[in-house]
């Protein structure tokens, strides 16, 4: 017998939804990347985008099922150079290595606060973990065109 998934082990959809969108609210009021954030971007998306908040909740749910091995398939809304389109989606919200690892932070006391065994929140992070060049494209574009 087969050793679960990733996905069968954080509960499936149900409870990986739960988790997303404990996560997402906690982002918004991130004084480091959300409504406070001296990004202007995501100060903005965080403040004036809310509406767009569903489904950005319903994209990250369909994300972590699919990283995760479950049987829901994310697509890009934003296709770019690579598979998940991260680097498109997240470009011009210039998100720096810093604001990154924060979001992961929050990543981290979400799955803390819901009691995930630190086994599948080592693997659910390492999975946000490895995307993170695509995601922080945008800054290091505009950080390497002012040198």
């Amino acid at each position: 017998m087969s050793e679960p998934s990733l996905y069968e082990r954080l509960g499936g959809v149900f409870a990986i939804a739960a988790v997303i969108d404990h996560f997402s609210d906690a982002v918004v009021q991130n004084p480091i990347v959300g409504q406070k954030s001296e990004n202007p971007a995501l100060r903005e998306w965080h403040t004036n985008n809310l509406g767009r908040l569903p489904g950005l909740k319903f994209m990250r749910t369909l994300w972590v099922c699919n990283v995760a091995g479950g049987p829901f398939q994310f697509s890009a809304t934003r296709p770019g150079s690579t598979v998940l389109g991260l680097e498109e989606a997240h470009r011009e919200l210039k998100i720096s290595p810093e604001e990154f690892d924060e979001v992961a932070a929050e990543l981290g006391r979400t799955l803390d606060f819901v009691k995930v065994p630190q086994q599948e929140k080592d693997e659910v992070l390492a999975a946000f973990a490895a995307h993170k060049g695509e995601v922080t494209e945008g800054y290091a574009a505009v950080a390497a065109a002012s040198r």
